[in-house]
């Protein structure tokens, strides 16, 4: 990871919550992209050696997300996100859950917030994580999700350097 780019993971047990700030080298319309389109998504929403797959995605308040990630030996582990709102290339909420093959979800879930900026060039995302019970939220980190956060974030700072030159190249030989 570029360590000029802020990352910041801090878990509030009070207020239940997990909030995660995140730079990246990448134009805020890119980032917004990385984020809500499937096609992008799925090629960095895992942390290795995980693979994220989307069955359904409609991005649109009332829409959804229904994917799994998927492990090297193919066991999937779903989970299924309902948009709450969206503003364009800026901010989103979602409620998130884990969610058997057939997208019945497990209750209680989380509550996202992700919020996009920009500043010369750096695109700042900030996530807020409500969770509806600590237990869950213990769990959670438990389950090594501040790990598993950190690679996807990897993943994604990846990803974006590659889509950001690809962007460049064509603009050069245009």
């Amino acid at each position: 990871m570029n360590p000029t780019l802020l990352f910041d993971f801090t878990v509030d047990k009070a207020a239940q919550t997990v909030y995660i700030t995140r730079e990246f080298a990448a134009g805020i319309a890119l980032v917004w992209d990385a984020y809500t389109k499937q096609e992008i998504l799925d090629q960095w929403w895992a942390p290795k050696p995980f693979a994220s797959k989307t069955k359904v995605m409609n991005f649109e308040v009332g829409g959804r997300r229904f994917y799994a990630m998927v492990s090297p030996d193919g066991q999937e582990h779903w989970a299924v996100q309902r948009y709450t709102s969206i503003t364009p290339k800026t901010h989103f909420t979602l409620l998130n859950a884990f969610a058997d093959k057939d997208e019945n979800p497990q209750l209680p879930g989380s509550e996202w917030d992700l919020r996009f900026s920009e500043h010369n060039g750096t695109t700042t995302v900030s996530i807020s994580i409500y969770n509806e019970s600590l237990e869950r939220m213990e769990k959670m980190i438990e389950m090594g999700f501040k790990e598993g956060f950190t690679m996807t974030m990897k993943n994604l700072e990846e990803l974006l350097a590659r889509l950001s030159q690809e962007q460049e190249t064509k603009l050069a030989t245009a």
